[in-house]
């Protein structure tokens, strides 16, 4: 092997995004991501990692920015590519006119690309089957800028890092910045290794129906431990059901977000027991693989039909972290349930400086509320819920003195660098009147009044299950909280009258018509007349786009079907409005919306990303994709199970002893048969012919309602 450096191996500098656009966020929607957090992998259709956002991550550095595979004056000609589950992905291409005597191809490279915690993974096949002796050689060129994740979000050239010899092993490379060292193996060693341009190369020598192959092994590693370590292996804290049903687009979209979330998990590094760390969901691929106050929240309440132990793990993860004094820095105000963890401080451009613990979020404190009580009914043991019950108290407490001014939650920014926005539609221009116009703060959200009202609620049954203080004051403080929403935000336009979107900084409604209406449905904050209102509106043309609820009315000043919040669709927010059709008694637009999420889906290969374009099915045969979303997305993922329980009509109340199974839309997808549910620790059945006759299996002792 020759490891010398002559000066013609030497090209220049190579530059990680120098084919991304200087400045602005990088595209994904043809990219191939493998994940295994906290570690992903994110490269071309073809498989290279070339360029822009391609590369290996783990803890959100870059360790590889390029790793190509070139044959000297050979072209290689991309013919598949794609996933292979969550964390591997494989790759063919034909080393066209190599060997060729005929015009079937007859060299062929097969790229297998496997992703697990910290390392990654790929193995290189090449096969001749042609009648020709070939040879050629095959380069590797391996090279990383080392970059944070948020200097990747920004579209910034990064320069190169340099790379090394490891440890004196001349077949190795490796790079190390701060706290961050890569390590790049292979097996066999290269014929020759050129390290200042990190290029492999390998004189391939094969006969007729011979192969050839090399592993490409690269390690990454954070000197200091990771931030939210990886998970044991095949020990996801929830149950893995079967589904199979007549509309196979329903059971390929929870087998892969199934496989997704298992490679999005993540544990709690505070755990008491290292053994069995708490484990959570990271938000999402690439831009917020870490702790997420929401998201993490919504999607553990998502799964519940699938066991309470990631909603254990989530609600103690966040309860660690419960604000404990207030910082108006970070945001943070006792009582207040975080919004998002990072190593270090992001920084978006000149606009936005977040602290690696920011608390900037007015919901996730009642969604954490609520998903205690939804746990505990689901099954969560009663000693765990009442070791959290001292949280639960703070987090109402804080809700009570966040409502104090004027009866309703409400954010503003205390940094002037902050989320400007500080709901699950925190862009800068999500909230906005009808006729365009940004709302200024302090805003008090729709949706948000109604998780403080379901949480109310909640906070108020537990109390008085658990024997403790304050439920009569909390309901109380609910019904109040209904009476002061039902004067201040509905208005009406020519279509009748809606609750507006939020009420800005002078108490005026912002009278934009959005998917927000979903939110509302089936807390409790409704009530028959208004939920009707609500169900007529959801399923009209301008918020029902036939992928999934548009953001923003298309009717509206302002509308863009590529905003990320003004008009795009986002799988979870659709889903959220078809359980809550169901419970309100809608479930025919419940169905109209679920189909919608299907078809959205099997465009998708069945992996919904975190947001999609809102041109709408009239538009074309599929819907475009939000070009820079996350994918997958947990609560995208999570999606799947929500809209599951939904046609079931699946209810849990495991404290009174009692299951409700009332499937709705169950029968379009009939015959129908999930097993391997869980209510209470205990297996959950269900099948569901094509006439709708339902048939419950479990060894619980649950009374099961059908109604």
């Amino acid at each position: 092997m020759d490891t010398t450096v002559k000066p013609q191996d030497i090209n220049g500098p190579f530059t990680a995004a120098s084919s991304a656009t200087g400045g602005l966020q990088p595209f994904l929607h043809d990219a191939v991501v493998t994940l295994h957090a906290p570690s992903l992998v994110i490269s071309r259709a073809d498989g290279q990692l070339s360029g822009a956002a391609d590369g290996f991550y783990h803890g959100d550095r870059r360790a590889l920015s390029q790793l190509t595979v070139t044959a000297e004056d050979i072209a290689l000609a991309p013919v598949q590519g794609g996933l292979r589950g969550a964390d591997r992905a494989g790759f063919r291409a034909v080393l066209r006119g190599l060997g060729e005597v005929t015009p079937d191809p007859a060299v062929t490279l097969h790229r297998r690309r496997s992703t697990s915690d910290g390392r990654l993974e790929e193995i290189l096949d090449v096969t001749n089957a042609g009648g020709e002796h070939v040879r050629f050689r095959l380069t590797v060129g391996a090279g990383t800028d080392l970059a944070t994740m948020d200097q990747v979000k920004s579209g910034h050239v990064a320069p190169e890092a340099p790379a090394d010899v490891a440890d004196g092993n001349s077949s190795e490379l490796a790079w190390s910045g701060d706290d961050f060292a890569v390590r790049l193996t292979a097996e066999p060693a290269p014929d020759v290794l050129r390290v200042p341009t990190g290029e492999l190369s390998y004189d391939v020598d094969l006969g007729p129906g011979a192969s050839w192959s090399v592993t490409l092994t690269c390690t990454a590693a954070h000197t200091g431990g990771d931030q939210f370590p990886a998970p044991p292996v095949r020990q996801p804290p929830w149950a893995v059901p079967t589904l199979r049903s007549a509309d196979r687009r329903l059971d390929q979209w929870l087998q892969q977000s199934l496989a997704d979330l298992d490679r999005l998990r993540l544990t709690d590094p505070r755990s008491p027991d290292p053994d069995r760390p708490d484990q959570f969901l990271a938000a999402g691929a690439p831009w917020f693989l870490t702790l997420f106050g929401r998201d993490a929240l919504w999607a553990a309440r998502m799964l519940l039909p699938l066991g309470t132990d990631l909603a254990a793990g989530t609600l103690r993860t966040l309860a660690r972290r419960q604000g404990a004094v207030t910082d108006p820095a970070t945001e943070e105000q006792p009582g207040k349930i975080l919004h998002e963890v990072r190593r270090a401080t992001l920084r978006i451009a000149d606009r936005l400086s977040l602290p690696p613990v920011y608390y900037g979020t007015v919901d996730a404190t009642p969604l954490w509320i609520t998903l205690l009580h939804d746990a505990w009914r689901w099954g969560m043991a009663p000693t765990r819920v009442e070791e959290l019950l001292p949280h639960a108290e703070a987090a109402l407490a804080w809700m009570r003195e966040a409502a104090a001014a004027d009866g309703f939650l409400k954010y503003v920014d205390q940094t002037g660098h902050g989320l400007s926005n500080q709901g699950w539609k925190d862009s800068d221009d999500a909230i906005r009147y009808s006729d365009g116009r940004r709302a200024h703060a302090p805003i008090a959200l729709c949706e948000v009044q109604a998780y403080a009202y379901e949480a109310a609620r909640a906070g108020a049954a537990l109390l008085r299950a658990f024997g403790r203080p304050g439920a009569d004051d909390w309901e109380c403080w609910a019904d109040r909280l209904a009476t002061r929403f039902r004067e201040r935000f509905w208005v009406t336009d020519a279509k009748g009258p809606y609750p507006a979107v939020a009420l800005d900084g002078d108490g005026r409604p912002v009278d934009s018509v959005t998917s927000g209406f979903g939110h509302l449905l089936g807390t409790g904050l409704l009530d028959p007349q208004e939920s009707a209102l609500l169900a007529a509106r959801l399923t009209g043309p301008d918020l029902d786009a036939g992928h999934g609820l548009r953001t923003l009315s298309s009717e509206a000043v302002g509308y863009n079907p590529f905003g990320y919040h003004v008009g795009s669709i986002w799988p979870h927010d659709t889903a959220i409005a078809v359980h809550g059709l169901t419970k309100a008694g809608f479930p025919d637009a419940a169905a109209s919306l679920a189909d919608g999420l299907l078809a959205a889906s099997a465009a998708f290969d069945a992996r919904l990303p975190e947001l999609l374009a809102g041109h709408g099915a009239e538009a074309g045969p599929g819907p475009a994709p939000y070009p820079a979303s996350c994918r997958p997305q947990a609560w995208a993922a999570t999606a799947s199970v929500l809209v599951l329980r939904a046609a079931l009509g699946l209810e849990a109340d495991v404290p009174a002893g009692t299951l409700t199974v009332a499937p709705t839309f169950a029968r379009n997808y009939g015959p129908l048969t999930v097993g391997g549910l869980r209510v209470g620790g205990d297996r959950l059945d269900v099948t569901v012919a094509a006439d709708g006759a339902v048939q419950v299996t479990t060894p619980g002792t649950l009374a099961v309602h059908r109604d």
